[in-house]
C-alpha cells in the first residue's frame, strides 16, 4: 500500500522517538542511558567490554559545533570501559549532514548501507501464505532451538556470532515475552531462521535474521517467516514491523508492503591492540 510523505514522516518521527531516543534495553545484559546529546547502549556490569552486539550509540542530537567533541567523548567512554568494538548507527536524516565524515575521522569504519523499512502489522498479518512443500516451522524456546538458529546463520551468512547466541539465551531465560524466534525445518534440517524483538509499550517490533540456506532460496520461505512474525505481533497489539534491509531483502519487503523510511549505515570503532 502506498504511503504519502506526511505519513512516512510521522512514522519516522515515532521510530526515532520510541526506538532510538527513548530506546528500551533489548536484554538484561545491556544498559541504555542518555548521556548529554547521545543515547548509548553499553554492556551491563563491571568493565562493559564486548563487541558491537552490546556497545552502541543509538541516537544523537548534534550540530557542527558539538559533533566532534561528542564523538571523542563517546570513544573515550567506551574505551575506558574496555570495549573492543562500538557501533554508531548513523541514519540518513541525522545531523550534522557530514556526521559520517566526522565518524570516519575519529576512527569509525562504515559497513554496507541498509534501508530502514517499516510495514503495517495489520496488512502483513493478513498475507495469504502457505508453507512451501516439505517445510514446517519450529518455535525457538530453548538452547537446542537457538543452536539451530546459529547453524542456519553460519551457513547462510558465513559468520559465527557467539555474542548473539549468548544474548538470545539470556532473553529466553529472563524475558521470553520480548522475543519470538522461529526456524524453518525441512525434515530434521534447519534451512532458515528469523527472530522478532518486542519491547513493552513500543509500537514497533524489529525483524532480524531471515537467513536462508542458498539451495532453499526463492521458494517463499522468507515471505513465510515475515507473515508468521506479523501474526504474532498482531496478537500483541503491535502496529509496525521494522527491518534494516539489505540490498537483497529490500525488493522482497517492498513487494510485501514495506515502505522505506531512509538509509542507515553502521559505523564501527575497534579498539587498537
Amino acid at each position: 500500500m502506498t504511503r504519502d510523505a506526511d505519513e512516512l514522516a510521522d512514522v519516522r518521527a515515532a521510530y526515532d522517538r520510541e526506538m532510538r531516543r527513548d530506546a528500551p534495553a533489548d536484554s538484561a545484559d545491556v544498559r541504555v542511558e542518555r548521556a548529554g546529546a547521545v543515547v548509548r547502549q553499553t554492556a551491563a556490569g563491571a568493565g562493559g567490554g564486548g563487541g558491537g552486539e552490546w556497545n552502541r550509540v543509538l541516537w544523537s542530537d548534534l550540530d557542527e559545533e558539538t559533533a566532534d567533541a561528542e564523538i571523542a567523548a563517546q570513544v573515550a567512554y567506551f574505551a575506558g570501559r574496555g570495549a573492543d568494538e562500538v557501533e554508531w548507527k548513523l541514519y540518513g536524516h541525522d545531523r550534522p549532514a557530514d556526521l559520517g565524515d566526522r565518524l570516519r575521522a575519529a576512527g569509525f569504519v562504515p559497513e554496507p548501507a541498509e534501508t530502514l523499512m517499516v510495514g503495517r502489522v495489520d496488512e502483513l498479518a493478513a498475507l495469504p501464505v502457505e508453507p512451501p512443500a516439505g517445510i514446517t516451522l519450529r518455535a525457538v524456546t530453548d538452547e537446542a532451538g537457538v543452536d539451530l538458529m546459529m547453524d542456519v546463520h553460519a551457513k547462510a551468512f558465513g559468520t559465527e556470532r557467539p555474542a548473539l547466541r549468548r544474548m538470545l539465551l539470556t532473553v529466553l531465560r529472563e524475558e521470553p515475552q520480548t522475543l519470538a524466534a522461529v526456524v524453518a525445518m525441512a525434515g530434521d534440517t534447519p534451512v532458515s531462521a528469523a527472530r522478532m524483538e518486542m519491547r513493552p509499550g513500543v509500537s514497533f517490533a524489529g525483524l532480524w535474521g531471515g537467513g536462508t540456506l542458498p539451495q532453499w532460496r526463492g521458494r517463499g520461505i522468507y515471505r513465510l517467516l515475515v507473515a508468521h512474525r506479523a501474526r504474532i505481533a498482531a496478537d500483541r497489539g503491535i502496529r509496525h514491523l521494522q527491518v534494516d534491509a539489505s540490498a537483497d531483502s529490500r525488493p522482497i519487503l517492498q513487494r510485501l508492503g514495506f515502505a522505506a523510511l531512509g538509509t542507515t549505515v553502521p559505523y564501527i570503532w575497534t579498539a587498537k591492540p
